[in-house]
């Protein structure tokens, strides 16, 4: 654990200390940024509900806090304000020397909480078909958490639960099995094709149905040839995920890898282990825990199926022998679950089973994140024109040439071959973001125009903002001192420091509530500070101390933005 709290962490620990001291040893300190400049830079709110409780005045109670409260050195006024609220305004020496501890700092001075091991369940596509815009959100959400895990010194596993596992890898190998036979080649360019084609012979060949049928039992049974082609295949399908993959930038590789045939061997076991415990009953043929803590309107408890009466097993199982290994194998203390909202009744459920078994320990935390819909413009789940499901890579392809024609407008002079590095950078970030910068619980509506504006709340704008900074720093000549003390004599630099000051708090809480939108609503408030700031206090114009304080503001606020868009996964550019 670092020495150094973040800035919320210091303040809510000061003011704990002051609320015990006063009498309140139980009382929540419910500190937070100030709404408004006229109420300081902070504002300690909960001492309202500690009065109530004590039968007190909340002023009078606040005004024994704030005699209490050790901030020397820290703030430099204490207000009461309101009902019993506490003001509270940082001194600027303060903030000048978390800036300067932030500039001499790899990790900018973000404090490190105490370590985990954390697993992520996240992109999870079907190898049965090519990646579509389903899978867009799940990927990029898993990604963000994962880098911003590892950033806090976490150790984070990611699993890639892919669907590779069932009666469609019958059909698929057996169609596969045909065409050899026949003397075709494997192109599995076209995985979609591919893919209707074996279905078409499976719905109007009754013997080759057969013949897939017969295929997926060979293979659960181990058929070394049939697994060698079963395994031939999803090769060739993991490689158009992970084309997709490089062009998204995110982290996933091929070792990430867990798809639910690595659990299959272990689903006799929980099912046998289920039923020796008195969880699972069979019921109409099939095995059956049923959750008094599910009951429906009837009263009935709900079923959660771990085998089919054919004797088959569901995903619902292989999740369990998945929670089972993330803890006894992986020893994970936090498993996140990066999955559609839509499955929120199967993780309550199977999250209640697997504390009940035992295969969760109590101190893991077991945790879906779930999110919400990407819409199109009537405001219906996103499809192309002809109502067709929209393949991811079409659509990334598709951003890179619109940014691609925007950049030419911007910068027509600009080689081409940067160019095009800057439009991926642009159409991928612009993706990306639009998605990360929503609630993640919230559906969006998918907008071309809106998530490639160079103004608002997107990516262009950030990655523009720190192209603007990186421009400044290009124009001191290398006369950048990065020793030169930081001062703030004008309220614009303090007002900066500030916000400078926030991030790491920003980081905290997208790790603590898995919302990576926080860190977007930060990055946006950072940039937006600093144009303030450039407007108000000349950089390159200044001279001496001045100059050089304020190139080193230039230099973390860049150092900043860089570092927060790359754990949103999002490129910076220094020219565009």
């Amino acid at each position: 654990m670092s020495a150094e709290p973040t800035l919320l962490e210091l303040l809510n620990a000061r003011v704990g200390a002051a609320l015990a001291a006063a009498g309140c040893p139980d009382a929540p300190a419910i500190v937070q940024p100030a709404g408004r400049p006229e109420f300081g830079d902070y504002q300690a709110n909960g001492i309202m509900a500690a009065a109530k409780a004590r039968k007190m005045n909340p002023r009078q109670l606040a005004s024994e806090v704030a005699a209490k409260l050790d901030l020397a050195g820290i703030a430099d006024k204490l207000e009461i304000a309101g009902p019993g609220f506490i003001n509270i305004t940082l001194s600027s020496d303060y903030l000048a020397a978390r800036a300067q501890a932030a500039l001499t700092s790899a990790t900018l001075a973000v404090p490190q909480p105490p370590q985990q091991t954390v697993v992520i369940d996240y992109s999870a596509p079907n190898l049965a078909k090519e990646m579509h815009v389903g899978h867009l959100r799940s990927t990029i959400i898993g990604d963000a958490l994962a880098r911003v895990l590892r950033f806090l010194g976490h150790t984070v596993i990611a699993q890639n639960h892919v669907g590779d596992w069932g009666t469609q890898f019958g059909m698929l190998t057996a169609y596969l099995i045909e065409a050899e036979q026949a003397g075709g080649e494997l192109d599995l360019n076209d995985l979609e094709g591919f893919y209707r084609r074996a279905k078409q012979r499976f719905d109007d060949d009754d013997a080759f149905a057969d013949r897939a049928r017969d295929t997926v039992v060979r293979l659960q049974g181990g058929d070394a040839q049939i697994h060698a082609l079963w395994q031939r295949f999803l090769d060739i399908s993991m490689s158009h995920c992970e084309e997709v993959y490089a062009t998204l930038g995110v982290l996933l590789t091929r070792a990430d890898l867990k798809g639910e045939s690595a659990y299959n061997a272990m689903l006799p076991g929980i099912v046998s282990d289920l039923q020796a415990k008195g969880m699972a009953v069979e019921s109409d043929g099939a095995q059956v825990v049923f959750l008094d803590e599910f009951k429906g309107k009837d009263g009935e408890a709900a079923a959660y199926i771990v085998q089919k009466q054919d004797g088959g097993y569901l995903y619902a199982t292989t999740d369990l022998a998945a929670v089972r290994h993330r803890a006894s194998e992986l020893k994970a203390q936090r498993a996140l679950y990066v999955v559609d909202a839509r499955q929120s009744l199967h993780f309550q459920q199977m999250f209640t089973v697997a504390r009940k078994a035992g295969y969760a320990p109590a101190e893991m935390s077991l945790e879906h994140v779930g999110f919400g819909v990407m819409l199109g413009e009537d405001g219906k789940p996103f499809k192309t024109r002809s109502g067709g499901t929209v393949k991811l890579a079409e659509l990334l392809d598709e951003a890179i040439t619109r940014a691609f024609a925007l950049v030419g407008e911007k910068n027509p002079d600009l080689p081409e071959a940067q160019r095009h590095e800057i439009a991926r950078a642009v159409g991928i970030g612009a993706v990306k973001y639009a998605d990360l910068s929503k609630n993640r619980m919230s559906d969006y509506v998918f907008n071309w125009d809106t998530m490639l504006a160079f103004e608002g709340n997107t990516a262009p704008y950030l990655q523009y903002a720190y192209t603007r900074i990186a421009g400044i720093e290009r124009r001191a000549e290398g006369a950048i001192d990065a020793n030169a003390p930081i001062v703030l004599h004008d309220e614009a630099e303090r007002t900066l420091a500030l916000e400078l000051a926030r991030f790491a708090d920003a980081v905290h809480a997208v790790a603590r509530e898995t919302q990576p939108h926080l860190l977007c609503i930060y990055l946006y408030q950072l940039a937006g500070q600093f144009m303030r700031f450039y407007e108000a206090c000349p950089v390159l114009k200044s001279e001496g101390t001045v100059r050089a304080s304020r190139l080193q503001l230039c230099r973390l606020t860049s150092a900043t933005l860089r570092s927060g868009l790359g754990l949103l996964g999002i490129t910076t550019l220094e020219t565009m």
